[in-house]
This record gives structure tokens, sequence and C-alpha cells, in this order.
């Protein structure tokens, strides 16, 4: 087991003159990654090839745990990997990254990949399906079977220079963000219909001056912007007044936040 650490430097497009603004902790960020993909590279150790990693396009399901779940066919080459030695990982890399992948946030979880008990396949398939509906055409050939990953490391990286690993219990314990599921529609309301309040709240919040604001990244504790201004690209983290467990209550401190700093520019 590790213990949570992290290397934070300003990166390309850093405000690194601003004071830290709260942040979720890596475990919950690497929860909410792993919960918004639903599909990875998994690796597991060749039997061809002794001692070296085979990786390949893997869809996944979630536990309760965050611990992930497979469908594999006994035809496939992981099977035979993980039956005579079950020590794989799991890379989940962001899907949205905006032409720049190594600026993107991606998790890899390390452990052990074992067949599911007979006693919780019902539990397992149930969520599988959710994610995977079209699997249910051969979830129930004899030929495939149920498989789960016992996570003993994760490590995490956020983008530039943000980077850390992540112990197993405290993975376990951390909950996606709650606005996961409406982090999408967010960013693309507020880019395509607030630019000007992103430009305000930059000014004000992040004391940047800039002509065009960028919403890249909203979780309960606040939103990331990528400004352009007269000496190029920067980015700041912008906390909200209070945390946003939700949509609506998203949408309302964003509002008092645009309110507030229009009234102190006047």
């Amino acid at each position: 087991m590790t213990t949570s650490s992290s290397r934070k430097h300003a990166g390309p497009g850093t405000a690194s003159d601003q004071p830290p603004v709260p942040e979720p902790t890596f475990g919950e960020r690497a929860r909410t990654l792993v919960y918004l993909g639903h599909i990875g590279s998994l690796s597991t150790l060749s039997r061809k090839q002794p001692g070296f990693p085979f990786g390949s396009v893997m869809p996944y399901g979630l536990d309760d745990l965050g611990r992930p779940t497979f469908l594999i066919s006994t035809m496939a080459m992981h099977t035979q990997s993980l039956q005579a030695d079950p020590r794989a990982s799991l890379l989940v890399a962001q899907q949205d990254t905006d032409g720049e992948p190594l600026g993107a946030s991606r998790v890899t979880l390390v452990g052990n990949v074992l067949p599911v008990p007979n006693t919780e396949l019902a539990t397992v398939r149930k969520h599988y399906l959710k994610r995977h509906a079209n699997s249910k055409y051969w979830v129930d050939f004899e030929d495939f079977s149920f498989y789960r990953m016992n996570v003993v490391d994760v490590y995490y990286v956020g983008g530039f220079g943000v980077m850390g690993w992540i112990a197993d219990s405290e993975y376990d314990r951390s909950q996606p963000d709650p606005l996961a599921d409406s982090m999408a529609e967010i960013i693309q309301h507020m880019n395509a219909d607030h630019k000007d309040a992103l430009v305000l709240l930059g000014r004000k919040f992040a004391r940047i001056e800039s002509t065009e604001a960028t919403m890249t990244a909203v979780d309960r504790l606040g939103f990331h912007v990528r400004c352009t201004t007269p000496d190029g690209v920067r980015g700041a983290r912008i906390a909200f007044l209070r945390q946003a467990s939700n949509l609506a209550e998203t949408r309302k401190v964003l509002v008092e936040m645009v309110q507030q700093a229009r009234s102190q520019a006047e």
C-alpha cells in the first residue's frame, strides 16, 4: 500500500502567482475519471512472452467501491494470462483532450484480476449491463465470464506536473464528484452562452485580464478556465462561493459569482 502524494508545478498556461484554490482530492478525481470512463486499456502478463505486459482495449463496469469488472471470453489472450497470473493494470484516460493528450487526466489502477464469486455475479452483471447494454447479446454465453480487479494501488495524473500515488484505501472510500454526470452540460453551456461572463469571472476571481475565456473543467468545489491574454494563454482555477452538489446549485452559485463580479466592476 502506498500513501497519497503529488507534484504540482506551474505548467503551461497556469496561474502560478495565485494562492492555492481548494480542489477535490486525488482519490476523488481518480474515482470520477474511472466513473466517467467506460473503456480502458487492460494490461496483463503475457503467457506467450513471459515477463512482458500485453495490453488491449477493454470495456469495464464498476462496483460500489470503484473496482473495475470485466466480461472476458475464454478465447481472449487476457483470460489465458490471468489464469496464469492475476496481476494486471487498467489505464483510463480523459476522452476530451482538446488537442493536447499529455495535458489530459488519466489514471492507472494496479491490482489482481480474479473471477467474480458466484454469489456476486447477479449484482456485477446488472451493473455491467447498465454501462454496456449491447453486452446483453453475449453476456450469458458459456464462454464468457466476469472478472473483477481488486485494486492494490492507483497512480493519477491530472495534467502537466500534477501526479501522485493514491493508496488503495483512499481510492475505496472516495466517491465520484457529484457533478460528474453534469460536467459536460455545464461546460458546454458556459462556453456557448456565457463567454463574456467567463472573462469577467477570470478578471474578478483569478485577476487575469483576458479577451476570451473557456471553461475546461468543473467539480463541486470550483472550475478551471483557460484565458487568452496579450501575453499568451493562461490557466486558472476559480473556487465556488460554496460547494455545489448538483446542476441547479452550480447554476445558482455561478449566477451569484457573475453578479458579484459585475457589481464590483461598476
